[in-house]
Formats: structure tokens, sequence, C-alpha cells
């Protein structure tokens, strides 16, 4: 009687595979690939292993696979105009699956990511740059509806003082008018003039 298969799975396992492969890499164990970075004057070599640069990244993957025979106990790899910092953190995504960068480095990683081939951290710089720039967009939201509240809330009062002023206004025209006709200068004295009223008074004296 055959018995039913049953799965063996370990969730811890590429993770433990990935942390020694790297602590390997640390101490320079089982090393069979050094990696000669130049930017601008600078330079510094990585020593890594073939396995997990070519299973990472598919520039490397064509290096290792067209190469013609070992020149040594380590095969040597130039990488020129790639900057010693951006490597280093290349290096550490491929080995442990995540770095910490600063936000300007974002762009610097993408650009590694796409002339080393490394599709993961391809993915990941994206999926970061969106990240960045929904918040950068909801902060502008957010400052654009407060400008607009306070925008808002000093034009009520205004428009209040406005009406306010034109209601007084209209009242004191309807109160006072600019030329009643009950004037004492518009209206005659005794059905005479002021011209005439003049000397009548002179006469008195």
């Amino acid at each position: 009687m055959e018995s039913n298969a049953v799965l063996l799975e370990s969730k811890s396992s590429p993770i433990n595979l990935l942390n020694e492969m790297h602590q390997l890499r640390l101490l320079g164990h089982l090393c069979d690939v050094t990696v000669s970075v130049e930017y601008q004057g600078v330079r510094a070599e990585f020593v890594a292993h073939k396995a997990v640069l070519a299973a990472t990244s598919k520039f490397f993957k064509e290096v290792f696979l067209n190469e013609k025979g070992m020149d040594g106990p380590r095969t040597n790899v130039f990488l020129n105009e790639v900057q010693v910092a951006d490597f280093a953190s290349f290096l550490e995504f491929v080995y442990t699956a995540k770095v910490e960068v600063e936000e300007d480095r974002v762009q610097r990683m993408l650009e590694i990511a796409e002339k080393l081939k490394c599709l993961d951290l391809s993915e990941t710089c994206f999926q970061l740059k969106k990240q960045m720039l929904e918040s950068v967009l909801l902060e502008l939201q957010n400052f654009s509806e407060s400008q607009n509240s306070e925008e808002e809330s000093t034009i009520q009062p205004s428009i209040l003082l406005e009406s306010k002023g034109a209601a007084v206004a209209e009242a004191d025209q309807a109160d006072c008018p600019l030329d009643p006709p009950d004037s004492p200068v518009d209206r005659p004295s005794n059905g005479t003039s002021p011209e005439m009223q003049a000397p009548k008074s002179k006469d008195k004296m």
C-alpha cells in the first residue's frame, strides 16, 4: 500500500541560507570572484560568490557563463562608472534582500540595478519611489487644502464688512440727502433771495 506524499517545507531556510552566504562573504570564505569598482578616481575591490551574483544579476550571469577559463583562483570583474558606496549597497541587498540607503540615493540604486540587470532591486526601488511620490503628493494636497480653508476664512469677514458698509451708506443717503430742498441755502426767506436781504439789513442800520 502506497503512502500519501507530504510536503516538507522550511520557511526559515531561505533566510538562513542568505544569512550564511552573507557571513561567508564578509569573512572572505569560499569567495571565487573579485569585483573592482572605480568612479572618478575612487576605486575599491569586493569579494563575492559567483553563484550568488549570477543568481541575482543577469549581467554577472552572462559574464560568468561566457568566460573562457579562470584567471586564477578567482575571477576578476571590472566595473567602471559605478560608485563604491552604491555597489556596496547592491552587494548587501543581493546577500540579505534588504539595504538601507538615503532617499537621494534611491535613483542611483535604481540605475545600478538596471545596469547590472538585477530585477529584484529594480522592483524594490520602483515601489519605494512610488511610495515617496505618493507621500509628496499627499503633503501637497493637504497644504493646498489648508491654504484654501485659510483664504475662505479671510474672505467671509471682508464680505460681511463690505455688505455692512454698503447698508450704512444707503441708510445715510436715505436720512441725509445731499441736496435737501429744505436747506436754508436754497430756501428763500419771505420770498426773497439772499441777495435781496443784504441791502435791507444795511438800510435798517
